[in-house]
């Protein structure tokens, strides 16, 4: 060993190399592909966790659910659905976390909110569901996906509540799920990358932002009527998408017809059983693949809450 330490690389002598790229240029080489910046991209990879027998066990008032749940049923359909995304060609990365899960964790959307650096991890606001965002994290870690951030304080927040209107914009639902602390540290995560957020203000009696709007294409935009928020229709048709408001119909008000995931532009995985919102999606150019939800909407939600967006490929490769 050398009697002094200056000149060694560990100290900036001659061996030193300094990293070079920023954080955004590892995503893809040190860090797992991942990231996005639209909502109609193709889609790559995605987060999900298959329920199991906590859901048929489940309480519905005390854990947020609709009614009673035939837990196999559910299983056999989320499967199908999984099954579905590996058709298209996209990546699902299961949860499956040690011990019993929440019969929500398999609310993966909720947990989670991708951006072109990393995840922000999302804080629940229900009493039941506190403590799912440690599984996803988890998972996310395994993958080598970079958390940006997670929430502190009195902070809620719940990934269905942003979406991206292009890639130097999203759009936050402030709601029961998403409070303002929360809204202030999300809008502070995005800042930091480069990106403005649209804060709105959702309807009394609503759940989540994904609830009342989808995006289908980089200028088409679903949106449930009477519910969505005047400033993100502005927003919208200020950035020229058209917004296309569905049919009121029991499959829209029950909020399922729009309970879609975009699997490319104008491509999208939808509830099955939805004729009219399907006949009305076709209208519109969009090529629709269905899977049948109906035990699974039991828990008031559907293919678009179950599905944690992970990776979006805009190039299209």
């Amino acid at each position: 060993m050398a009697d002094s330490t200056f000149g060694a690389s560990a100290y900036g002598g001659p061996g030193w190399q300094g990293r070079a790229g920023a954080h955004r240029d590892e995503i893809g080489s040190l860090w797992a592909g991942c990231g996005i910046d639209s909502e109609f991209a193709p889609l790559r990879a995605v987060v999900m966790h298959a329920p199991g027998p906590e859901l048929g066990a489940a309480d519905p008032e005390a854990e947020n659910l609709l009614d009673r749940i035939d837990w196999q049923r559910a299983a056999a359909q989320h499967a199908a659905i999984v099954a579905a995304y590996r058709a298209a060609g996209v990546t699902v990365h299961a949860v499956a976390p040690d011990g019993a899960p929440s019969a929500n964790q398999m609310f993966c959307a909720d947990l989670m909110a991708a951006t072109p650096e990393g995840v922000i991890l999302a804080r629940p606001a229900s009493a039941a569901r506190a403590g799912e965002e440690r599984r996803v994290a988890r998972r996310l870690a395994d993958i080598g996906v970079p958390i940006l951030a997670t929430l502190t304080g009195r902070a809620t927040f719940e990934g269905a509540d942003l979406m991206f209107l292009d890639p130097k914009t999203a759009i936050i639902g402030r709601g029961l799920r998403t409070n303002d602390a929360g809204v202030a540290q999300v809008v502070a995560v995005l800042a930091r990358i480069g990106i403005e957020a649209l804060v709105v203000d959702m309807p009394f009696g609503t759940m989540h932002l994904m609830g009342m709007l989808r995006i289908a294409d980089a200028d088409l935009a679903i949106a449930w009527p009477r519910r969505t928020p005047f400033a993100a229709v502005e927003a919208l048709r200020a950035r020229g998408y058209r917004v296309a408001f569905l049919p009121e119909e029991d499959e829209v008000i029950r909020n399922r017809g729009m309970n879609f995931v975009t699997l490319a532009p104008r491509r999208i995985l939808m509830v099955g059983g939805c004729d009219r919102a399907r006949g009305f999606y076709e209208d519109l150019g969009i090529a629709c693949t269905e899977v049948d939800c109906s035990e699974l909407a039991k828990a008031a939600g559907a293919i678009g809450c179950l599905t944690g967006v992970l990776h979006r490929a805009p190039d299209g490769r």
